[in-house]
């Protein structure tokens, strides 16, 4: 336990020169360096010298792994957005928090029933109005009739046919649709 903790106090500086690597404006460094110093612990548990002949090394490598995973965690978690984290306050300086603001909307019975029809003709018009090819085209684009929805160009792979191809008959299709859909 001693030698380890002495290995990890030598090689400090080495976690703030693989740090400094990573520094930009709106990085803190002391975040940077305590992440640091979780690869370089790591690395003088995990280090075998029979594998490799200098720790330096192999200590850069897992302090420099160690801050790609921080920035990887970062990342994912930057998308994330939390119904209850505080966005401001009100008048009387209580926080609200973005589930606060958020209005509920009331859902229209006769737009939903309409809706419900117009699928179901929808539907219908696809057997009636289109050619097997461009029912096949509109399934896959747009996930109809359980189909996973798919790119013009995923399309066009699985059918052997150009992207080009494949949006003209996705245009054409539509427009048939609109057509018989209106009358």
């Amino acid at each position: 336990m001693e030698a380890r903790r002495i290995l990890i106090e030598r090689n400090l500086r080495l976690v703030a020169h693989v740090a400094r690597k990573y520094q930009s404006p709106d990085e803190d460094v002391e975040d940077l360096i305590s992440t640091g110093i979780i690869g370089l612990i790591k690395a003088v548990s995990t280090f075998d010298h029979s594998k490799t002949n200098r720790l330096a090394a192999y200590a850069a490598r897992c302090i420099e792994n160690e801050l790609l995973m921080l920035f990887r965690v970062r990342r994912k978690m930057a998308k994330e957005v939390s119904l209850y984290e505080p966005i401001g306050t009100d008048k009387e300086g209580n926080e609200i928090n973005l589930l606060d603001i958020i209005e509920s909307t009331n859902e229209d019975v006769v737009d939903n029933m309409e809706l419900q029809q117009n699928t179901k003709k929808l539907y219908g018009l696809l057997n009636i109005a289109l050619n097997q090819r461009e029912q096949e085209v509109l399934k896959l684009r747009y996930g109809l009739c359980g189909e996973e929805e798919t790119t013009q160009r995923e399309i066009a792979d699985r059918l052997g046919i150009s992207r080009s191809y494949v949006s003209r008959i996705e245009k054409n299709a539509l427009k048939k649709l609109r057509e018989c859909f209106t009358e």
